[in-house]
């Protein structure tokens, strides 16, 4: 599938709950409840659909407290539309926000799926190890 991007939007907001539920389904990213993700998109600091034809086919966020620590989250892009320098685009997007908006010191951090880690090198983005690792858990209610 060859793809015009001068077709793709990019738009400096949030998808809907629902689109954001399925690009992160079809990005094979986690699942996520309906709750968690209308409580979780509540608290985007800046963030990117792109769409094409009014369809969302792409998204990142950023999240966090705006200044010491902010995380760049969600980066997904639909499967037939992969390969098309779309993740690149979002990043560009969120990265020439974090640099006009953030302060210099802010600590810009993200969790990478291999391959996509070599997109982020590309922003400068390093591997933390060994200094430090990425840790995570999911909330479990007893």
């Amino acid at each position: 599938m060859t793809v015009n991007t001068s077709l793709i939007d990019v738009i400096e907001k949030p998808p809907s709950v629902e689109e954001y539920l399925k690009l992160r389904r079809e990005g094979g990213l986690s699942a996520f409840s309906i709750e968690a993700a209308e409580i979780g998109l509540k608290g985007t600091l800046f963030a990117v659909t792109l769409r094409c034809e009014h369809e969302a086919i792409g998204m990142g966020r950023i999240v966090g407290d705006g200044g010491c620590f902010v995380q760049i989250v969600d980066i997904a892009v639909a499967p037939r539309f992969r390969s098309k320098g779309l993740g690149k685009l979002v990043m560009t997007s969120l990265m020439n926000w974090a640099k006009k908006e953030l302060p210099e010191t802010t600590f810009l951090s993200l969790l990478a799926d291999v391959p996509a880690n070599k997109l982020y090198e590309k922003f400068g983005f390093t591997e933390t190890a060994p200094a430090s690792l990425g840790m995570s858990c999911r909330i479990a209610k007893s």
